[in-house]
């Protein structure tokens, strides 16, 4: 069992705690970290968990093993490396940081005193997102060409305007950082790393906080082309929609990660003229934010590396201060390729099959493929 203190409980704060605590055999929370800790009492007797008013004292217990982070995205490459040098593990919450820079000193920090980093991107714990990666290894889907999505809802509306996650050095390029980046991740470990971007951005809805319509265009390396876009100030929904030669599968509804189907069309190539077959594929539900902790919590415990050097976690922060370039310039902005030295290209060999563990079995009228 995986000892952690909970940095940070606000709203997702008390979810990530919610989603394990009692719940799970892999890790638990035994503190909790805020300034105001009046603030959190109850929640934390209510959890079986001390509480902190200063992340320094959590790192020097003892008792604690790993820190989980979900504290304003400013502040996560500072913790992260405080935790590296106390030797606690980290899992922090997304956006990783927000600059490239930030993010190589982090995974370094972590490598260097031998801890486990992680990033929440509990969308690759979607048993959906997963059938569709082996329905791409499989070639149930065809070639790769095109994939689009979006995450949206009335976000910029929630906060006032005082609040930290309403500067926009907190939430650069709009929703991005809130929402857009679990959509650029999916399409990361579906589709691999991006070779340019085109984004534009803008205030409309209010006169104040972050922009609220962000929109761009993907190139990956690969060759596939791709869309992104992230609206917060209008309606819950989210959306991503992935197209093969062979069959798109579409994934999304208006309830926020509560929707467990998915919807498959295929086309044969040698009678293109004929009816397509649609079908409905579910999943049983389940926490993804629970599977994420405990899948940090299994590489802890095991010594295993999951962010490290060239992974797809430090190319996403590249992607998100391409956009933010690009937004800013109106042109497109190439991302560069980072030399990643054969020790670490090694161990991202563990990043690029951590998430293909099966969630469910689907039940469809075609059985899903296994990688």
């Amino acid at each position: 069992m995986l000892n952690a203190a909970i940095v940070g409980l606000g709203r997702w704060g008390q979810n990530l705690v919610n989603s394990a605590q009692g719940k799970s055999d892999k890790i638990r929370f035994v503190a909790g970290v805020l300034r105001h800790v009046e603030k959190a009492k109850d929640f934390a007797a209510q959890h079986g968990f001390r509480l902190y008013d200063d992340y320094r004292k959590a790192l020097a217990d003892p008792k604690i093993d790993a820190v989980v982070l979900a504290t304003p995205h400013s502040a996560h490459a500072e913790q992260i490396i405080a935790a590296a040098k106390a030797g606690k593990h980290v899992f922090t919450e997304k956006p990783f940081t927000l600059t490239t820079k930030s993010a190589e000193e982090a995974v370094r920090a972590c490598a260097r005193n031998k801890v486990t980093l992680a990033v929440g991107y509990n969308w690759r714990f979607q048993p959906a997102l997963q059938e569709i990666r082996k329905m791409l290894d499989d070639g149930r889907l065809g070639k790769l060409l095109h994939i689009e999505g979006n995450f949206c809802g009335p976000s910029a509306y929630f906060y006032g305007r005082d609040h930290w996650r309403q500067k926009r050095e907190e939430g650069p390029a709009g929703g991005m950082a809130g929402r857009g980046v679990h959509v650029l991740d999916a399409m990361l470990y579906l589709a691999g790393h991006i070779e340019s971007v085109h984004a534009q951005s803008f205030r409309l809805a209010q006169d104040f906080g972050l922009d609220d319509t962000t929109s761009m265009l993907l190139k990956f390396r690969n060759g596939v082309t791709g869309y992104l876009g992230t609206i917060i100030a209008t309606p819950e929904t989210w959306r991503m929609q992935v197209f093969g030669s062979r069959a798109w599968v579409e994934v999304g509804d208006i309830e926020h990660l509560t929707t467990w189907t998915m919807r498959v069309c295929y086309v044969d190539p040698k009678n293109p003229r004929a009816r397509s077959s649609l079908q409905i594929v579910t999943f049983p539900e389940w926490s993804t934010e629970r599977a994420e902790l405990e899948h940090f919590a299994e590489a802890a415990q095991a010594g295993r590396p999951l962010a490290v050097a060239g992974s797809d976690e430090v190319h996403g922060v590249a992607v998100l201060e391409a956009i933010l370039r690009s937004a800013r310039s109106r042109k497109t902005v190439r991302i560069a390729v980072r030399t990643v030295k054969p020790k670490r290209a090694a161990a991202n060999k563990t990043i690029k099959s951590r998430t293909r563990r099966t969630a469910g079995r689907a039940k469809a009228t075609k059985q899903p493929g296994r990688r």
